[in-house]
């Protein structure tokens, strides 16, 4: 592991640790990150009492079927801030976590089947309770897929610490 992925682990096991020791739920629906945040999340002992669930929706179907209405993906394209609100907002829907995550974006590579693929540009929301945050972000070019995704979880991380108050 390199030194941005252990940081990265890290960061995690304190948010985790910081949302059991304050019985905050989480949930997400990740697309561009494919579960990455899930995963960082059950690295940590007792995330079962946090994690609510997760749903990887890598395609547009998946989404729709998981809740994202057709018509904003349809209307803003599946690489939009409304489309990772819409992807909060099912997942929040779906398992009543105090949090709830949705991230699209494209990882490296142009998506031929979506005209909105920019490669590096990643949406996310969080919703916190009755607040939601969104955000644009763009990476810059990474070695590999998994190198996005930990970047990405990095910007995440960033935005849950301030939408929670900077506690961790």
């Amino acid at each position: 592991m390199n030194s941005e992925e252990i940081e990265v682990r890290e960061d995690y096991e304190r948010l985790t640790k910081y949302l059991i020791a304050n019985k905050i739920t989480i949930t997400t629906m990740e697309s561009a990150t494919s579960g990455q945040i899930a995963s960082l999340i059950t690295d940590t002992p007792g995330a079962s009492a946090i994690l609510k669930g997760a749903f990887v929706t890598y395609c547009n179907e998946a989404k729709i079927m998981q809740g994202v209405p057709a018509e904003t993906i349809d209307k803003y394209g599946v690489y939009s801030k409304e489309t990772s609100k819409a992807m909060a907002e099912a997942a929040k829907k779906v398992y009543k976590a105090n949090i709830a995550i949705g991230i699209t974006g494209t990882m490296g590579n142009v998506d031929k089947d979506n005209a909105d693929s920019v490669p590096g540009n990643v949406y996310y929301t969080i919703i916190y309770d009755d607040k939601c945050y969104s955000y644009y972000d763009c990476i810059e070019k990474q070695e590999s897929r998994l190198a996005y995704k930990l970047a990405v979880a990095k910007l995440i991380f960033e935005s849950l610490n301030a939408v929670l108050g900077y506690v961790l």
